[in-house]
């Protein structure tokens, strides 16, 4: 039995240590935000937050996630400015992709909080959108970035 604590909830499954958590999230807790697109941490669609940090769950075992923070998409209130600058710029087109591409830049902007346009195109760089969204999402990220600068950090 493994206990992972999921948007602020412990959660119990029974598998074996060795499951990429993206599985137990998708398959055993119903997250299905999470998504599953290479499986070798290349496109960024099953990125979750552990401990804060932007992680791709295909290559992170549930042992090495058990005792940590978890947060999908789910987790995240929906004034936080990420959210919010995500619906006023209108980036998602099918919106496969945007779960893990939010949480990378909630992740990119606690470390970065007043990137560049360069920095915010590298920080976008490793995730793949299909639908070419890249230019909503690189608008989005200056105006979450702006939101959290007014309200203190």
């Amino acid at each position: 039995m493994v206990t992972l604590t999921v948007n602020g909830e412990k959660k119990q499954v029974d598998v074996s240590p060795e499951t990429p958590l993206l599985w137990v999230l998708r398959d055993n807790l119903g997250f299905t935000s999470v998504k599953y697109t290479c499986g070798i941490a290349e496109c960024g669609m099953c990125t979750v937050l552990i401990n804060g940090e932007a992680q791709r769950s295909c290559v992170v075992s549930v042992k090495d996630a058990e005792g940590s923070d978890i947060t999908t998409i789910e987790g995240l209130p929906d004034d936080h400015p990420v959210k919010v600058a995500w619906i006023e710029k209108q980036v998602p087109q099918c919106g496969y992709c945007q779960p893990g591409i939010m949480l990378q830049t909630v992740d990119f902007l606690s470390r970065v909080p007043n990137p560049s346009e360069a920095q915010i195109a590298e920080a976008m760089d490793n995730v793949i959108c299909r639908c070419g969204s890249h230019p909503r999402m690189k608008k989005a990220i200056r105006l979450a970035a702006e939101m959290t600068a007014k309200q203190g950090g």
